[in-house]
């Protein structure tokens, strides 16, 4: 079925006048950009509300927005990703209290400027390689969700989806640096916000029993489970997980990873970094209220399913469920906006790692105080490499897409960045107890946690499936992984990879120290 066809001319002009409108706002907000100071960190003068809105909005992206839903709506899916939420909290708070700390004792653009200081530029270069492998895993994954609603919309090439999205990332990014991005992200918040609720509440008042049936049909499917205590370590959404491991990836991800560390070192000084932080923590509302459209788009469907009229496109792929809904039951202009929410949220994410991505690369070849027309250059180079960097992530998703269809999007994305989490934060906890630590240690480390992480993952084998590199007997043998229903699957969820690997860099890189 078309659903391209449910979108009129007047959704598109919502579409396009929301982007607009988002746009010129970025553009009047932009400020002076004379320096990569004002470029990275928008002249260290951002109020801290809008640099936590901006953390919200960047965590959001496409995964929750589109990814959440169709993982409640799929077989056997529930609540149980909110138990993820304990872990974050806690981790948030580590960073606010005790990582900015550190960030704010000299004026730095990054963690991996810290770790410099501390451990040497050996360590700087390996952090930030580190990180750049990471970005391009996780975030492409984010890119690529994002452009199945606007492949569900279009008539267009899925391939063409992407890098529509990447040219709209490109282009705010350049147009006023991470002020531009953080602004920008603000709009976002509200607009996923609205677009959540007004979700939520047209689907149970589209059923007949209204909020009655939502939560008799959904409760009888199990789809409120909150608390998971299995024991089976290859089931990642458990409160062992949450309370053990989610701490450890979210320090890395909001402490140590340039794409939220960057916009602590935004705000005017470390008292206002800390509250961004902190009540950055609300994000977990947001991801509720899309677990409540995914448990919701279940209970409005369940008719349709059971008498056998189920879009077939929905056993395809279930995060096309929320794209479909919108376009085929909201009224004219009203699809447009919430679709325009989804693009914004693929675009706010991209463009906060082009800006890291960009930031990061071009601190590798700084000098420690360069004259008036290094400035310029500086600059210069750094938006060139905010379009290296978005054709490089625009292509790695749509490589990507072929393992669509064969993992879910959400696991997916947390799967990709376990390749890095670990070895940053164990980096950072080296550069921050043991500054003894020589890099080579360090780097040694990253090899094995990787090489710990490529054995219990099937995403590299089934790329090399993909591309008919290896047989998937050759795959089953070389790695940690089992055969169910055809298919290569974790029999230990990669999320207890997270503190493990944090361990062996860490641990690693003592076995090389410095001489006093």
């Amino acid at each position: 079925m078309d659903f391209h066809n449910y979108f009129t001319v007047v959704d598109w002009l919502v579409v396009a006048g929301y982007l607009i409108a988002t746009t010129y706002v970025g553009h009047l907000l932009k400020g002076k950009q004379s320096t990569i100071k004002d470029f990275f960190l928008g002249g260290r003068s951002l109020p801290w509300l809008a640099v936590s809105g901006s953390i919200i909005a960047t965590e959001i992206s496409g995964v929750t927005f589109i990814g959440v839903p169709g993982m409640v709506y799929a077989a056997g899916g529930d609540f149980t990703y909110l138990q993820w939420g304990i872990g974050s909290i806690i981790a948030r708070v580590i960073v606010g209290i005790f990582f900015v700390r550190v960030f704010y004792q000299r004026e730095i653009y990054s963690p991996y400027d810290y770790m410099g200081n501390q451990l040497g530029v050996g360590a700087k270069r390996l952090a930030t390689l580190i990180f750049q492998i990471g970005g391009i895993l996780g975030q492409s994954v984010r890119v690529l969700v994002a452009a199945l609603a606007l492949k569900v919309v279009t008539p267009l090439e899925f391939d063409h989806c992407i890098w529509i999205i990447g040219l709209f990332a490109v282009g705010w990014t350049l147009m006023g640096g991470m002020r531009t991005v953080i602004w920008t992200d603000v709009m976002q918040f509200f607009l996923f916000v609205g677009a959540g609720l007004l979700s939520l509440i047209w689907i149970i008042s589209s059923l007949e029993n209204g909020w009655t049936e939502f939560v008799q049909v959904s409760g009888d499917a199990g789809k409120f489970t909150f608390l998971n205590l299995s024991k089976d370590p290859a089931v990642g959404f458990t409160l062992w997980v949450a309370i053990i491991a989610v701490p450890f990836q979210n320090l890395s991800a909001f402490g140590v990873d340039q794409l939220n560390a960057q916009r602590m070192f935004c705000c005017r000084d470390a008292s206002d970094a800390r509250k961004a932080m902190i009540t950055s923590s609300a994000a977990l509302l947001l991801t509720t209220l899309m677990l409540l459209v995914g448990a919701a788009l279940f209970a409005y469907y369940e008719p349709f399913r059971l008498a056998g009229t189920e879009p077939a496109i929905f056993s395809e792929d279930s995060n096309y469920i929320f794209p479909v809904w919108i376009v085929t039951e909201l009224p004219v202009g009203l699809r447009g906006l919430i679709l325009a929410g989804i693009f914004a949220a693929a675009i706010s994410s991209l463009d906060s790692i082009l800006a890291a991505l960009s930031q990061t690369t071009i601190s590798l070849f700084r000098s420690e105080k360069p004259g008036k027309e290094k400035l310029k250059k500086e600059l210069l180079y750094s938006r060139a490499l905010v379009l290296f960097w978005g054709i490089a992530l625009s292509a790695f998703a749509i490589e990507l897409d072929s393992l669509r269809g064969k993992v879910n999007v959400v696991v997916l994305a947390f799967g990709m960045i376990s390749y890095t989490t670990g070895p940053m934060l164990g980096m950072f906890l080296a550069a921050l107890f043991t500054p003894r630590v020589q890099a080579k240690g360090l780097a040694l480390g990253f090899l094995l946690s990787f090489a710990l992480v490529a054995y219990l993952r099937p995403d590299i084998y089934q790329i090399l499936l993909n591309f008919n590199f290896i047989t998937q007997e050759e795959a089953l043998a070389w790695s940690g992984l089992q055969e169910m229903n055809g298919q290569l699957k974790p029999t230990i969820n990669t999320a207890w990879a997270w503190p493990v690997t944090v361990l062996i860099t860490w641990g690693t890189g003592l076995l090389f120290l410095k001489k006093r």
